[in-house]
Formats: structure tokens, C-alpha cells, sequence
């Protein structure tokens, strides 16, 4: 959720943070295009977070035993 704040606007720090070292000739439409993916795959995630909450406890659970 925290990850997806810094992808999205109107905030979108980690966009902001890329504008400023790639090269001139990248337009900030290109960069804002190329992280729709992968916002894309993680509000899917979150989804399926909220769908199956005992997602989230399975992996620290196998760990521990």
C-alpha cells in the first residue's frame, strides 16, 4: 500500500525522484506509462490480500516451525 503511494499521483515520489536523473529526451509521460505495470500487479496483490487474509501469516508460519 505504502509502495503504491510512492508510485501514484498526485504524490508519486519515486516518479518525481527518476524524472530528475534520466535523460532530457525521456518525457515524464514515458515514465508515468512504464510504472502503470506495476502498480497494476500491486493492487492486484493488495486485492488478493484483502480476499485471503491468511496470505499474509502462511509464510512466517512455515518459517517458524
Amino acid at each position: 500500500n505504502l509502495q503504491t503511494s510512492f508510485l501514484t499521483p498526485p504524490f508519486g515520489f519515486a516518479l518525481f525522484y527518476l524524472r530528475g536523473v534520466a535523460d532530457e529526451s525521456v518525457p515524464t509521460s514515458a515514465i508515468y506509462r512504464g510504472v502503470i505495470p506495476f502498480v497494476g500487479i500491486q493492487l492486484c496483490l493488495l486485492g488478493l490480500l484483502w480476499l485471503l487474509p491468511e496470505v499474509v501469516t502462511w509464510l512466517p508460519g512455515t518459517i517458524g516451525r
